[in-house]
């Protein structure tokens, strides 16, 4: 393999103001999605102990928009190429919370209910696959019902 360093350090900076842009909208994106995150937490707080509701129905919820939104942006030709970085990275990666599940998860299994933690761990990771999958599966559907009957 026949590398070009010094190529690739003339325009390294090209690449880093390139993406410079991205962080700064995937960053702004995540500070909206875990305020709102955080206010979920705070509007529908779950005693220590108990299955992590909220923090499940966040997780879930999330993934639906996930599969919504990826399969509108794909769709539509007239979006910046920060609008996906933006919502979903950002504002829906900030959303969802899988890093607090695990610890939802450890908790529980520290407080003694280990069966909870796995029903939290598994229903978690499958309802997420589903959500995913019903948010693009129903948004294409949907789309695909407007256009045969704008075709008509």
């Amino acid at each position: 393999m026949n590398c070009d360093f010094d190529a690739l350090a003339a325009n390294e900076h090209r690449w880093r103001a390139r993406g410079a842009d991205v962080v700064a909208v995937v960053a702004a994106g995540g500070i909206l999605g875990a305020e709102a995150r955080y206010l979920a937490s705070r509007l529908w707080a779950e005693p220590p102990g108990r299955f992590p509701y909220t923090t499940f129905g966040v997780n879930l919820f999330g993934c639906f928009l996930i599969g919504v939104l990826l399969v509108i942006v794909s769709d539509m030709r007239t979006v910046t190429r920060l609008v996906r970085p933006f919502l979903a990275t950002g504002v829906l990666g900030g959303f969802t919370t899988f890093s607090t599940y695990v610890v939802d998860s450890q908790r529980l299994i520290s407080a003694g209910h280990p069966g909870v933690a796995l029903v939290n761990i598994v229903g978690t990771m499958a309802g997420a696959l589903v959500a995913v999958s019903i948010g693009a599966l129903g948004t294409r559907r949907i789309i695909a019902l407007r256009h045969n009957r704008h075709a008509r």
